[in-house]
């Protein structure tokens, strides 16, 4: 019996000493010296595709900042931002408009936190030589009344119009200012992003599109005419509301925000945050 005893103890105190060495060498899945550890917070982000760059921009710092934090950011649309920090399935909305009296029925305890400012442009490909429209040229285009360029002052060519979808802030506010709610042009093309848009109209001769100030590579901004007075889309005519297509960007949260949440909005709001805004071409709020 006592053989067998030191048998058993002999056997549990090599064990010990094999796990030991297993563990030491890597071979049970510990993690190795120097690796950096699992995030140990989350935060998704989603919705607008206008507010999109500044909150990918902000995450590449904030992420260096807080290592222990990641940052997931999608796009989609503002609805698609409503519904989702609404519903729980994100963290952070991002949204391009207000939210909708259907919205804050739905969802009570949502919170805006306005973030930044942007103004919608008119692009058109660069050869297109038309160099500005009224707002009431610009409802004619998309809702069909001016089909060709040559009847608002451009070239003889036709129009093809270009927008946002159904799930698109900026499609809501373009309706609402622009369009005064008006529908659009049947025969219009939607995209679910302003880079779709930006892209389409780069490759199409006669098009149009709207875009917020982010996207405005490989095509041509068109000035507004107000009050017979021509106004550049430049950021000091944006900030002084001259020029007329100007919306507040958001963020929102249900509920106040908390813990990791709180940090990254806080960060967006800081001098670095608001530098951040202004680099990828938004209003920043101060600084």
């Amino acid at each position: 019996m006592t053989g067998k005893r030191l048998s058993g103890v002999t056997a549990v105190a090599l064990a010990g000493i094999l796990m030991v060495v297993l563990m030491a060498a890597g071979c049970l899945g510990s993690q190795p010296s120097g690796s950096p550890a699992s995030p140990s917070q989350q935060i998704t982000v989603t919705g607008s595709t206008t507010v999109l760059p500044i909150a990918e921009k902000a995450r590449e710092t904030f992420e260096d900042r807080y290592p222990s934090t990641s940052v997931l950011v999608s796009g989609g649309g503002s609805s698609v931002g409503v519904r989702a920090v609404g519903e729980g399935t994100a963290d952070i909305g991002m949204s391009s408009r207000d939210l909708k009296p259907e919205e804050t029925g739905m969802y009570p305890g949502l919170v805006l936190h306005h973030i930044a400012d942007d103004a919608i442009l008119l692009i058109v490909h660069p050869e297109n030589s038309i160099e500005s429209l009224t707002l009431d040229q610009v409802r004619g285009i998309y809702n069909g009344t001016y089909t060709n360029w040559n009847q608002v002052g451009g070239p003889d060519l036709e129009i093809v119009v270009i927008g946002r979808d159904s799930a698109s802030g900026t499609r809501e506010f373009f309706g609402e200012y622009v369009m005064k709610k008006e529908d659009f042009i049947r025969s219009q093309e939607e995209f679910n992003s302003n880079g779709g848009i930006q892209q389409k109209v780069s490759r199409t001769p006669g098009a149009i599109g709207y875009v917020g100030l982010g996207y405005t590579e490989g095509v041509k901004q068109l000035n507004i005419e107000v009050d017979g007075n021509t106004i550049e889309p430049t950021l000091e005519n944006i900030n002084s509301k001259k020029y007329p297509i100007t919306r507040p960007l958001y963020m929102l949260t249900n509920g106040e925000p908390e813990g990791a949440v709180k940090e990254f909005l806080e960060f967006i709001m800081s001098e670095e945050g608001q530098q951040i805004v202004a680099s990828v071409d938004y209003i920043p709020l101060q600084g």
